[in-house]
């Protein structure tokens, strides 16, 4: 065991009995490892354990401070290093095969370490950690001393290894990432240098990775500035720009997975891809090997990512995950695979002995096989695990040669008590759980997840074999214990069952009963003294509703296999009174509680305090729950969950907790009296004890390290070994009569079981009752039933066969019922649909239906409740929509229809602009004021001291308002310097700063500020044009709605079936009617409940009621609608609607008429007459006033069309507006950005060079300390090396005494060096082994220099001493050689110090002429970058309004390179431009002028004689004019200069007036059309009426004959004829002058319309000449 523990927390008395380990049993999780050519080693919890290859020898190595960690071992010392689980992890190293400590190792790592390594030669150890330092640190492990390190923050590392041919080389390698560390010295100084492994992309090419801080390949952009790198466009300017590339710039690298070194210092790299790598060690220089297929392709197994290599000579050994090793050849840039060994699982680790004659092979599982090389190979298993962690382990009785361990996959083995050596396994192939074995006999039992229980028979322990099978219950089995007597098996399942089941194999484990406890069963505890007959079970199981724990103690007596049938009920419950079960809480949750053996006390582990806790058990009986107090307390000094248990003889408590220390504490006074660690909490602690019935061995196993401990006693003896010894001796006499019988049973072949048998009888039997109707199925006979449940069965079927009488009258009756029912049903069937009742109504199962209801409710309860809460969450979405866009808008967006035409014109939406943004406006406005104002001043400052005079100045002082309102109006810009049309919305563009004066940030930023205020101005001076727009809009809709309530009424009089247009607003007009949801949008019918339904109906009813009773008995109102149709008078409307009753009598015939009738005819006729005559009047006006409502409504919606029309080219207008401005905006803000580029670029050169410089400063000061380290050095060397030549030169001044021959003799042998012979290695090895000799280390130097001492006292010896010569002389001889010798080792150690000095300084001048490079590479970047800046501040983007047409080309080829242009004006261009065209002109003029000179002469004398007889011409045209007649048309010919125009214009008017007669001439002409047909209809009635009195007056006149002729006869003429002719002939005559007015009114209308006519004719006319 090992030695030297800094500190032991075994706490013991002094020469008192304590623990210690006598094996341990794990399997590796970390790789193994070889510590010479026949050992190998690896952690296991707290342990390294060592094998011997040869021997299967174990030895164990214990780490003091927890779980091992990582662990390395160096093959040349002989030595293991490993590190240990706890905060600020330590570094053991250890001599082997000694065991003991040889250095401890402290650094500065907070948590764990993740990888050690040693190197191949010399006494170096490297380490690296995880978070949070992610450090790789370089020690010295001999001096203990770190030597370098280095942190790589967030780097994890997978695999570390130094190079075997140089230990100056280390390769860290991650599943992204492989890093070649070099390791620099300089005498005893030692540096890390790191370099990365550039790997090629997923599909194994390469790509042209760019320099991400001085790219040179960016592109030229003269219009837009300079284009920047992309760490400078994201604004880095620390040291992550360096490395920063976009997301698109990133591609998938291939991911390693191993790797190894080869002879030539070349990195093998296997990848997950499937490539193989090959890596140059000196340039890194990657190469991807190619696969060569001799073959055809393995389908089955194919090699895709190498788990682990291993480099041998010509290739490399590689493995992956299915089981095969493949050797593959690499040959120049190619490789092939070939099969080197197939293993029975995936193989994870491979690695070669010292000597390669060995290849160690670890498989997943953690076996570890041997193939050994040779001529005749082998290939033996040296470590074969478990499959999967110890779930259980127990002593097989007597508990002092074999114990037994149990895996979750259900391995069973057996193991050597005093070796650990593995006797035999067996595989159940279940989900085992728990183990036990019996005390009674030589058999074992094996709980499942299942349910199952099996019992095992280890009589011959080299081959266990399953004796039975019982399937208890489907729940799992989760405790399983047998009584101290080995009498009862107790299972306790996950449901709360405790099974008893007869232990002895007599019985065939017959099962006895269950009892039925709480879920969730912490622990079973049992007591079955020698000299009782019953055995005492206590069980404890939590009651977290009271957060207490509860124990509950039965009794089982020793007959209860003979009385079993009467103890337990019908289905198998043992019946509480026979086994006096007691029911105990205590006060306190327990984790673990025992029974003592004298059954009157409880020990408790308490669970949330460290306590343990001893209770006393009443000693009157009682009833109900008792609840339990402390009676002794002692603290447990053990953190976490706790289990107690109690050795054989009941006088030792065994404490075990999560922190993984074992105590044993004396039963009475609860004391400690021996502790061991064998397990820590990084592993969770310990999950089982148990003790051997002698006491001498305790088994420990962890729980979550896979680790089983065997634990011994050292320093045993007096009165606590004679205790259990003589208990462990009465009991063995006890069982071994027992033992004897029941081992007999176990070798008699048995059928599977009692229950089995049962189980067939119930799976032959026809059961026909349905379970619905307490019956029971048929069992399949190829189905497993558990016992709980065929013993309900079997009571079911006791059941049945009792009470079957009873059931065949419930039968009976149910049938009766159900025929019954059925009836009803299908008379319900045939009622009518109000009377019939629902299908449910007919359940006769009340409880089905209540739950049916309860599910219902249940279901649409949770279906509201989801449905609430999405519709809460829609809402809460809505209102945060509502509140971002519409809510938090000031001006709400809205859109504005035509009445008639398909525009559309839209508002701007607003934000209410923030006080910071006001605050802003406010500060730029003041500065723009400010800044105007100290301009003028200025100016005036100037002009007064230019040369002005008195009166001028005068005069400036008078007009000083005029000048204001000038400047005011030269200081704003003109449109197309402006850049935008703005001042056409009155928006003042004073303030804003000229587009060729933006070169600083803030000006651009006030800008920008008054670009929005601008925006924003011409967004609220169009709303408000919109705003009136819409309230005109409203008043229009308002009016054709009033309109349109007298057209409606109109139409409905006429009786006319035209549809009236009524304008609505829209959606879009009104958004917010789309945030209010009307009633006729949802489409689902409302819910309704039934109270609301009812509440609805009775409030209908109550008002109804209430009506009925406020009106009461109206009379008067029914007398009005009888009498008058409910009006007092008729009004206009009604006319049309009036209707005259017929007479009654004109149903007879005419000719049954009697006078009266007569009268009464025509009078109907006259009204009807009447009637019609107002009719026609009332609808001609009311047609004509329909009309002119309708044009009225027409003319205005077209005036607001044009209106909105006008508005929206305004609104197209304001959008370029805002577009020019936000244009404006972008360019500036995207100068602002660049500008901020350029200042994060400069920054980020600036922050780049300082770190340059800084890192100068370190390389200058490095080169400095090595250059003075290597004159210091070499002076050292050269005094040394003088030191040794004056040895040399000196050796004759020494020995001039002696003769010359002699002393020639003795310089010879001076000079004499002895051989040293090294040490002949195997050739087999040699052929072996691929790395050849490797460098020499310290320890060989010192090896050799030892071996030269040795051979230089061969030389010493008297013998070699020259014949003649004094012995004095020969020993001072030896004396001043052995110095020369040693002188000459100093030199040699010191020339190689100093080679590596001079290579160490010349490393550390190339770096400082490097960093000397990068300097100045950063200062000609900074040159150019503000180069770059200053011409971007100078060259400004402004934006210019042109013109329709001044940019139009045919062909785009304008240049745009204008390095060499510059912008001014266009005026003085203009102006130019004009001044030449002057110029121009006037020359061409004087040309023409000189042209005309020679041609004066003739040209005067021609036209002299032209113009005399164009006198004469003119005279006689006169002449004739003045003869001629002058009409008014011939003047105005004359006299208008425009004639052709008037004349033009006049038929204009004359056509406009024709088409105004035109029109009314075919309206007069309809109207005459209509009233002819109104004539025609007229006298049609006239026609009727005439042939009406033309009938009269023929019997009038037959009554005016008869009448005259009795006149006649009289001869009398009465007065009343006379009257009546005088009225007859007045009324004849005012008829003919009504004729004749009315004839002379058309005339004088017609003469007013042709005066009209004729004085617009002549309108023209009235023109002055």
């Amino acid at each position: 065991m090992a030695q030297g523990r800094e500190r032991d927390e075994v706490h013991n008395v002094a020469l008192g009995p304590s623990l210690s380990v006598r094996w341990v049993q794990g399997f590796p999780k970390q790789n193994v490892h070889f510590v010479n050519d026949s050992t190998i080693c690896y952690p296991s919890g707290n342990f390294v354990i060592f094998i011997n290859i040869e021997t299967k020898k174990r030895t164990v190595l214990q780490c003091m401070n927890g779980i091992v960690g990582v662990m390395a071992t160096n093959i040349p010392y002989e030595v293991v290093a490993f590190s240990d689980r706890r905060l600020r992890p330590l570094i053991y190293i250890y001599n082997f095969p000694g065991l003991t400590r040889r250095t401890k190792l402290k650094g500065n790592v907070l948590l764990d370490y993740t990888l050690l390594s040693f190197s191949y030669c010399g006494t170096y150890l490297a380490s690296y950690s995880s978070l949070p330092e992610f450090e790789l640190a370089l020690w010295n492990w001999e001096s203990g001393v770190i030597l370098c390190r280095k942190s790589q923050p967030g780097v994890d590392v997978s695999q570390m290894t130094f190079n075997p041919m140089n230990w100056q080389q280390l390769c860290l390698s991650s599943p992204s990432a492989v890093t070649v560390w070099t390791i620099e010295r300089s005498n005893q100084e030692h540096f890390l240098k790191a370099k990365s492994v550039k790997l090629p992309l997923e599909d194994g090419s390469f790509f042209n990775e760019t320099d991400v801080i001085f790219p040179q390949s960016l592109p030229k952009d003269p219009i837009y500035g300079p284009v920047l790198p992309v760490s400078a466009i994201a604004g880095l300017v620390g040291e992550e720009a360096e490395t920063f590339r976009p997301k698109d710039d990133l591609y998938a690298l291939l991911h390693p997975t191993m790797h190894c070194w080869t002879p030539a210092s070349d990195l093998c790299i296997g990848c997950e891809e499937g490539h193989l790598l090959m890596v140059n060690g000196e340039n890194l220089k990657v190469t991807v090997l190619n696969k060569i297929e001799d073959g055809p392709p393995r389908v089955e197994r194919n090699l895709i990512s190498p788990v682990t290599m291993a480099y041998q000579k010509g290739g490399v050994l590689a493995s992956g995950i299915d089981g095969f090793v493949y050797s593959l050849l690499i040959k120049d840039t190619d490789y092939k695979v070939e099969d080197f060994l197939e293993v029975e699982r995936p193989v994870e680790h491979l690695m070669f002995s010292p000597s390669y004659r060995m290849l160690l092979i670890q498989t997943d599982k953690g076996s570890v096989f041997i193939y050994t090389f040779g001529e005749e190979p082998t290939f033996e298993k040296v470590l074969e695990a478990c499959d999967g962690k110890f779930q259980a382990t127990d002593f097989i009785t007597p508990g002092n040669e074999y114990c037994m361990t149990l895996t979750q996959s259900g391995e069973v083995c057996i193991w050597g008590i005093e070796d650990g050596a593995c006797v035999s396994r067996i595989y159940l192939n279940i989900q085992a759980a728990v183990l036990a074995c019996s005390p009674s006999s030589l058999s074992a039992a094996v709980g499942t997840e299942d349910g199952l229980v099996h019992f095992l028979d280890v009589r011959d322990v080299e081959s266990p074999r399953e004796a039975h099978k019982a399937f208890l219950s489907e729940s799992p089995v989760q405790h399983l214990l047998y009584d101290q007597r080995g009498m009862y098996v107790l299972v306790g399942t996950s449901e709360g069952h405790i099974f008893v089941i007869n232990a002895k194999p007599s019985s065939s484990f017959e099962i006895l009963g269950f009892i039925e406890m709480g879920k969730g069963i912490l622990q079973i505890s049992t007591v079955s003294p020698l000299e009782t007959d019953i055995v005492e079970v206590m069980v404890l199981s939590p009651f977290p509703e009271a957060r207490r724990s509860r124990l509950e103690i039965f009794s089982l007596p020793k007959i209860l296999p003979e009385v079993s049938a009467s103890f337990a009920d019908e289905r198998g419950r043992l019946r509480d009174e026979f086994i006096h079960k007691f029911v105990y809480e205590t006060e306190h949750t327990l984790s673990s509680a025992v029974l003592n053996l004298q059954s009157n006390r409880i020990y408790g582990f308490c669970n949330q305090v460290p306590y343990i806790c001893s209770y006393l058990l009443p000693e009157k009986e009682h009833s109900g729950v008792y609840i339990l107090k402390p009676h002794q307390k002692i603290q447990s000094k053990q953190y976490g969950p706790g289990m107690l248990s109690l050795s054989p003889h009941g006088l030792w408590l065994i404490t075990i907790a999560k922190c993984g220390i074992l105590c044993i504490r004396d039963i009475h006074t609860l004391e400690t009296f021996t502790r061991c660690r064998s397990h820590s909490h990084q592993g969770h602690g310990i999950q089982s004890v148990r003790i051997s019935m002698d006491g001498q061995s305790i088994l420990v196993n962890g729980r979550d390290d896979n680790t089983l401990v065997n634990l011994r006693w050292r320093r045993f003896g007096g009165v606590l070994a004679n205790d259990i010894l003589e208990y462990s001796q009465q009991l063995t006499t006890y069982l071994k009569t027992i033992m004897d019988e029941e081992n007999d049973y176990l070798s008699i072949p048995r059928r599977e079981s009692l229950d089995l048998e049962s189980e067939s009888e119930h799976a032959n039997m026809q059961l026909t009752i349905d379970s619905s109707q307490e019956e029971l199925v048929k069992v399949d006979h190829t189905e497993e039933i558990p016992w709980i449940q065929q013993k309900s069965q079997e009571a079911i079927k006791k059941e049945v066969k009792l009470f079957s009488n009873k059931r065949r009258e419930i039968k009976r009756g149910i049938k009766a019922l159900a025929k019954t029912v059925q009836d009803m049903m299908e008379e319900n069937e045939a009622v009518d649909d109000i009377a019939k009742l629902e299908q449910q109504e007919f359940g006769l199962d009340l409880e089905e239906l209540e739950r049916l209801h309860n599910e219902n409710e249940q279901e649409v309860a949770k279906i509201r409740k989801d449905v609430e809460m999405q519709n809460l969450a829609k809402r809460y979405l809505s209102e945060i929509i509502k509140e971002e866009c519409w809510n938090s808008m000031a001006v709400k967006g809205r859109a504005l229809k035509c009445f008639h035409i398909p525009y559309v014109v839209e508002n701007f939406p607003m934000k209410e602009r923030t006080d910071e943004e006001l605050k802003e406006l406010k500060r730029v406005v003041q500065q723009k004021k400010i800044e105007t104002e100290c301009l003028k001043l200025r100016k005036e400052v100037v002009e007064v001291q230019s040369a002005i005079t008195l009166v001028k100045k005068h005069h400036e002082e008078e007009d000083e308002e005029e000048e204001e309102d000038g400047a005011v109006k030269d200081t704003s810009l003109p449109n197309y310097m402006l850049g935008s049309l703005s001042t056409d919305f009155r928006v003042h563009t004073s303030l804003l700063s000229s587009q060729l004066e933006l070169h600083s940030r803030e000006e651009k930023i006030n800008q920008i500020i008054l670009l929005k205020d601008i925006i924003y101005k011409v967004k609220t001076a169009f709303n408000s044009e919109f705003d009136a727009a819409y309230k005109q809009k409203e008043i229009e809709i308002a009016r054709v709605k009033e309109k349109n309530v007298r057209i409606k009424e109109i139409i409905l009089d006429l009786e006319l079936e035209e549809s009236v247009w009524q304008p609505e607003f829209e959606d879009c007009e009104k958004p917010e009617r789309t945030l209010v949801v009307e009633s006729s949008e949802i489409s689902a019918p409302r819910h309704i409940k039934p109270w609301q339904k009812a509440k609805a109906d009775l409030l209908v009813t109550r008002e109804m009621e209430r009506l009925l009773l406020t009106r009461g008995p109206d009379l008067r109102r029914r007398a009005l609608m009888d009498m008058m149709g409910g009006l007092l008078e008729v009004k206009k409307e009604d006319i049309l609607r009036m209707v005259i009753p017929q007479p009654a009598f004109m149903v007879k015939p005419d000719a049954l008429w009697s006078e009266e009738e007569r009268k009464h005819f025509k009078e109907y006729e006259k009204k009807v007459k009447e009637l019609n005559e107002e009719r026609d009047k009332y609808r001609k006006s009311l047609e004509t006033e329909m009309k002119k409502l309708q044009n009225s409504i027409q003319e205005s919606t077209q005036n607001f069309d044009k209106h909105l029309k006008r508005l929206f080219e305004r609104r197209v207008k304001a959008e370029m507006v805002v577009n020019q401005e936000e244009l404006k905006i972008n360019n500036l803000v995207f100068s602002l950005l660049l500008d901020e580029e350029i200042s994060s670029r400069e920054t980020f050169l600036n922050n780049y060079l300082a770190r340059k410089q800084e890192e100068k400063n370190q390389t200058s000061e490095a080169v400095r300390k090595s250059r003075e380290d290597l004159d210091m050095y070499k002076e050292h060397y050269d005094n040394l090396l003088a030191e040794d030549k004056v040895l040399d030169r000196s050796f004759k001044k020494e020995f001039s005494e002696i003769p010359s021959h002699q002393v020639d003799i003795l310089y010879k042998l001076f000079k004499r060096r002895p051989r040293i012979h090294k040490h002949k290695i195997h050739a087999e090895t040699t052929s072996l082994v691929p790395f050849g000799e490797r460098p020499g280390s310290g320890k060989l130097n010192k090896d050799a220099f030892a071996q030269l001492m040795k051979a230089m006292d061969d030389l010493d010896s008297i013998n070699n001493m020259p014949e003649g010569l004094d012995t004095s002389v020969w020993e001072h001889f030896c004396m001043t050689r052995r110095a020369k010798v040693e002188n000459e080792q100093k030199v040699k150690q010191k020339a190689a110090g100093l080679i590596e000095m001079v290579a160490f300084l010349r490393r550390r001048t190339e770096d400082d002429e490097k960093v000397q490079h990068e300097i100045e590479k950063v200062f000609h970047e900074l040159i150019l970058l503000q180069e770059d800046k200053v011409k971007f501040q100078l060259n400004l983007t402004i934006q210019i309004l042109l013109k329709q047409g001044q940019v139009e080309l045919e062909n785009f080829q304008l240049m745009l390179d204008y390095s060499d242009a510059i912008l001014i004006n266009k005026v003085i261009i203009e102006d130019l431009n004009s001044v030449i065209r002057a110029q121009g002109q006037k020359k061409v003029a004087s040309m023409m002028e000189s042209k005309e000179v020679h041609k004066g002469i003739f040209q005067i004398e021609w036209e002299h004689k032209k113009m005399e007889m164009e006198m004469e011409d003119l005279n006689q045209k006169a002449w004739d004019i003045q003869m001629l007649f002058f009409s008014r048309d011939r003047q105005k010919y004359l006299s208008e200069p425009n004639y052709e125009t008037l004349i033009a214009i006049q038929i204009g008017i004359m056509e406009q007036t024709i088409d105004v007669l035109d029109k009314t001439h075919k309206k007069n002409v309809e109207n005459c059309k209509k009233l002819l047909k109104k004539l025609r209809r007229f006298s049609n009635q006239k026609d009727i009426a005439n042939y009406t009195l033309s009938c009269n007056l023929r019997e009038e006149l037959v009554a005016v004959s008869e009448r005259k002729d009795i006149c006649n006869a009289m001869g009398s003429k009465l007065t009343c004829e006379k009257i009546a002719k005088e009225r007859y002939e007045n009324m004849m005559r005012q008829q003919k002058l009504t004729k004749i007015s009315k004839e002379q009114a058309e005339q004088i209308s017609i003469l007013q319309a042709e005066v009209e006519r004729l004085r617009m004719k002549t309108f023209p006319a009235l023109v002055q000449m």
